[in-house]
C-alpha cells in the first residue's frame, strides 16, 4: 500500500481547542512494500502518527492518501473494508486474559471473515496451522493453547506481532514491538517481522525506542521532535551527531540503548528466501 501525507496537522480529540497539535505540516510519503523506522524522543508523536496512518484518528489539517485515496472522504462501508486491509499492533496488544493464544492470533483474520465464520472461531478455531505457523517465527508455537494470563509481558508482545502477520494487511504499523525484549528476542522479533512483511508485499512502518536496531534493520528512518519530522534518511545517513541534536535534552533515551557507531550505520542486507510453511 502507498501513503501520503502532505502539510497534515493533528489534535487529539480531547485537547482543547487551543492547544497545539501533536503533529504539525507533516510531509510524508511511503511506496508500496517499503519498510521504515520511526525514532525520536518520548513525546515526539510516533504513536499519533500511526493511529492517524490506521484511520483512527482523522487529521485536523492537511491531506491523508492511502493508494491514492483520502479514506475520511470515504462512506461508512468503504471506510470499513479500508480498515480491514491495515494491522496496528500496539506496544500493549489488547489480548483478554482468560482467552487462548491461538485464538487471540487468529482475531487477527476477522476483517476479511464473515459473521458465522466469525462466532464460530469463537467455539473452535479455524486456522489452526495458520497461527502455529505464525507463532513459529517468533519463537512461541509451544504457547500456542496456553492462556494469555499466563504469558509474560515479551510473549504478549510476541503474540500481537504473531497476530498481525496473520492478518496480512497491506499496511502493517508497528509500535515499539521490543520493550518488554531482552536484546536477542528484540533482534529475532524484528527478522521475523521484517521478512514476513517482505513475504507478504506488505508496507511496514514501526516505531522503535532502540536506535542501533532502527538503523540495522530498516533501510530508512524517519526521526520525529515535538510533532515534526526532523530528517528522512537511508539508515547509512543516520549519524551519532544527527541523533544528538534529534534526542537534545532528551539525550539520557539516546544513551539507555547506545548510539550506532559508524560501522553499524548501513542498510540491512537482504535476507535470504525463507522456506514457506504449507497450510
Amino acid at each position: 500500500m502507498k501513503l501520503e501525507l502532505r502539510a497534515l496537522s493533528v489534535r487529539h480529540p480531547a485537547a482543547a481547542r487551543a492547544a497545539e497539535p501533536v503533529l504539525r505540516d507533516i510531509d510524508l510519503a511511503l511506496g508500496s512494500g517499503e519498510q521504515v523506522a520511526v525514532i525520536g524522543p518520548s513525546g515526539a508523536g510516533k504513536t499519533t502518527l500511526l493511529h492517524v496512518l490506521a484511520c483512527a484518528l482523522q487529521p485536523a489539517a492537511g491531506r491523508l492518501a492511502l493508494d491514492g485515496r483520502d479514506p475520511w472522504s470515504l462512506g461508512t462501508r468503504a471506510l470499513h473494508r479500508l480498515r480491514g486491509t491495515l494491522f496496528l499492533a500496539p506496544q500493549v496488544p489488547p489480548l483478554p486474559p482468560r482467552q487462548r493464544v491461538v485464538t487471540a492470533v487468529l482475531a487477527g483474520r476477522l476483517p476479511r471473515m464473515g459473521l458465522w465464520q466469525s462466532l464460530r472461531s469463537l467455539f473452535y478455531p479455524v486456522g489452526i496451522a495458520e497461527a502455529d505457523a505464525a507463532l513459529a517465527r517468533f519463537d512461541l508455537d509451544d504457547k500456542l493453547f496456553a492462556r494469555v494470563d499466563r504469558l509474560s509481558g515479551g510473549e504478549r508482545q510476541r503474540v500481537g506481532l504473531a497476530r498481525g502477520l496473520v492478518a496480512r494487511p497491506r499496511l502493517l504499523l508497528v509500535d515499539e514491538p521490543l520493550s518488554a525484549l531482552d536484546p536477542a528476542r528484540a533482534q529475532q522479533a524484528l527478522e521475523s517481522l521484517t521478512q514476513a512483511a517482505r513475504e507478504q508485499g506488505a508496507t511496514l512502518l514501526c516505531t522503535l525506542h532502540d536506535v542501533p536496531m532502527a538503523v540495522r534493520h530498516f533501510p530508512r528512518v524517519i526521526g520525529m521532535r515535538a510533532g515534526h519530522i526532523a530528517f528522512d534518511l537511508p539508515a547509512g545517513e543516520v549519524t551519532p551527531e544527527r541523533l544528538r541534536a534529534l534526542y537534545a535534552d532528551r539525550l539520557a533515551e539516546l544513551e539507555a540503548r547506545g548510539t550506532p557507531q559508524e560501522g553499524e550505520m548501513q542498510p540491512p542486507r537482504p535476507l535470504p528466501p525463507a522456506s514457506m510453511v504449507c497450510r
